[in-house]
């Protein structure tokens, strides 16, 4: 029986080597390749074609929603794991609608990670968050691989709204700059919640960094 190929996607070179030898030491799986940033994920990804990829969502060079993306349109069958820092549901939202299959937490058990390697390889869904019913049944209807991305799903005008909330702008604000009514703002931002499922501007905020319409705060 072959072994499942891992590829690990981790800017992290301490963790990368950590993984690299939990990974190693299983009978049913080995390390093929290891990429520190989301451009060399993608390219690696392409040239290697391993079994699973785990990737980090917030590494240099790239988007890893783009990412995902990449790799669901071009190469079906390579599995996304996603393993991040990150358990906050709109994350989970956003990497299952753009085509990974699993969702893990680093803070994690070794063994959890494995079970989920296992599992996303054998073509299963995998996550570790417990999410309520009205987060979970949108979530685990969106087919793997064919999903379009969140972002794409809004129009333009609602992209302009959303990047201006992103960006700490007022209601009356983001309506003066684009000669609107702050009823008609109010409206698209209730648009917003609802289509891309969340709950508050600060999920509305993480989800324009994610998906690159917002570049995130540096620090100084």
């Amino acid at each position: 029986m072959s072994r499942i190929s891992v590829l690990v996607a981790d800017d992290h070179a301490v963790l990368r080597a950590g993984l690299r030898l939990l990974i190693n030491t299983q009978p049913d799986m080995e390390v093929v390749g290891e990429a520190g940033d989301h451009r060399q994920a993608l390219e690696m990804a392409r040239k290697l074609q391993p079994n699973v990829v785990t990737l980090d969502m917030s590494m240099p060079a790239g988007n890893g929603i783009q990412v995902i993306q990449s790799l669901a349109r071009e190469l079906p069958n390579i599995r996304v794991l996603v393993l991040t820092m990150h358990d906050d549901p709109a994350y989970f939202r956003m990497a299952l609608a753009s085509g990974a299959v699993g969702y893990v937490c680093k803070k994690a058990a070794d063994s959890e990670l494995l079970t989920a390697i296992r599992s996303v390889a054998q073509g299963k869904f995998y996550t570790q968050l417990e999410l309520s019913a009205d987060n979970s049944a949108p979530l685990v209807s969106v087919p793997t691989g064919s999903a379009r991305s969140p972002l794409e799903q809004l129009s333009e005008r609602e992209q302009e709204v959303l990047l201006y909330l992103a960006q700490g702008f007022t209601n009356q604000a983001i309506a003066d700059r684009l000669h609107l009514s702050v009823k008609t703002v109010e409206s698209y931002r209730a648009r917003l919640l609802t289509k891309l499922r969340m709950k508050s501007r600060a999920e509305l905020t993480q989800f324009a960094i994610e998906s690159g319409l917002l570049q995130p705060p540096t620090e100084s």
